[in-house]
């Protein structure tokens, strides 16, 4: 039996002050605000961040103020192969990749547990 492909994006659309939409190749169009993405991004500094906070509900985030969550921007956007994105905010953080995989897992229409990243 043939094995399906998981879904591919085939058209991505960033709006830097809303969010990200991804038409998707099974037909389904996802959105990712900006917050959304920022605060599940796949890089190792947030997973350590995020999986600190869920082991200790106490845990002291950095002092760095950061931008208000209305004042958060994606600043750009650059393809990572043909397997993932790179996106760049405006409070300086640019070092998650986000693969298709990890996108679908956490689109905000789904409750999905998040994946491991490499």
């Amino acid at each position: 039996m043939a094995r399906m492909k998981p879904p591919i994006p085939r058209h991505l659309d960033l709006k830097k002050d809303q969010g990200l939409t991804v038409h998707w190749s099974d037909g389904k169009v996802s959105f990712f605000p900006v917050l959304h993405l920022r605060r599940n991004s796949p890089s190792a500094d947030a997973r350590a961040m995020r999986e600190e906070m869920t082991n200790n509900p106490l845990t002291v985030l950095s002092g760095k103020p950061g931008p208000l969550a209305s004042e958060l921007t994606a600043v750009g956007m650059e393809l990572v192969g043909n397997y993932a994105v790179k996106i760049s905010f405006s409070d300086g953080h640019d070092t998650g990749i986000f693969s298709w995989d990890y996108l679908r897992a956490i689109d905000p229409d789904h409750n999905h547990e998040m994946p491991d990243q490499p």
